[in-house]
């Protein structure tokens, strides 16, 4: 999985490319933990994203969390695979889905 980060102010923009997934999502909670910090908007575009798995929704979760108590986070460019994953789970009812 490729992870870009784009950074204005405290507006922190992640594109994710690839498979979030058992492998992968350790990478995202590592990028996040160290960027998160002084965040106030956080948003995910994951118009590259092809799948993402129970992992890499527990990363979502966690970092939905953190940005609940600093600021705001929403995801981006949903493809309707990874939309129908989000429904299936429920997580459309907990994240920011644009």
């Amino acid at each position: 999985m490729n992870i870009t980060k784009t950074q204005d102010g405290s507006k922190l923009t992640i594109a994710l490319e690839g498979r979030l997934d058992t492998t992968t999502a350790p990478q995202l909670e590592t990028e996040l933990r160290s960027s998160v910090t002084n965040v106030t908007e956080l948003v995910f575009d994951i118009d590259k994203l092809d799948y993402v798995s129970s992992a890499g929704l527990r990363v979502l979760l966690s970092a939905q969390k953190v940005m609940n108590r600093q600021g705001e986070m929403k995801i981006k460019n949903v493809k309707p695979e990874i939309m129908e994953i989000f429904d299936v789970t429920g997580f459309v009812d907990i994240l920011n889905i644009e």
